[in-house]
C-alpha cells in the first residue's frame, strides 16, 4: 500500500511536532524510505510520527523520527 495524507494528523507540536499516522500497512513498509514523501511540507527533521499499522491483521504502534527531509527525499528511522 502506499502513504495516505488524510490519515497522517498532527497531534502536538512545538519545535518539533508530533503526528499520529494510521494505516492498514505493516511498519516495516512505513518506515521505508520515501514512504512519507508526500507529507514533505508537512514533516521537518526531529519531527515524532506514531504509527499505528497492521502485521497480519493484529494492529502495532511504532515510534518513528523523521531522519532527513530534502524536499525530494524524506527518511525515518524507528525511535528507541
Amino acid at each position: 500500500m502506499a502513504y495516505t495524507s488524510s490519515d497522517l494528523k498532527k497531534i502536538a507540536g512545538g519545535s518539533n511536532g508530533v503526528f499520529l499516522y494510521h494505516s492498514t500497512d505493516a511498519i516495516g513498509t512505513i518506515d521505508d524510505a520515501d514512504y512519507f514523501l508526500g507529507a514533505t511540507n508537512e514533516l521537518k527533521v526531529g519531527d515524532v510520527i506514531i504509527a499505528v499499522g497492521a502485521t497480519g491483521g493484529t494492529r502495532t504502534v511504532d515510534m518513528l523520527v523523521v531522519q532527513t527531509n530534502t524536499g525530494s527525499a524524506l527518511t525515518t528511522v524507528l525511535g528507541t
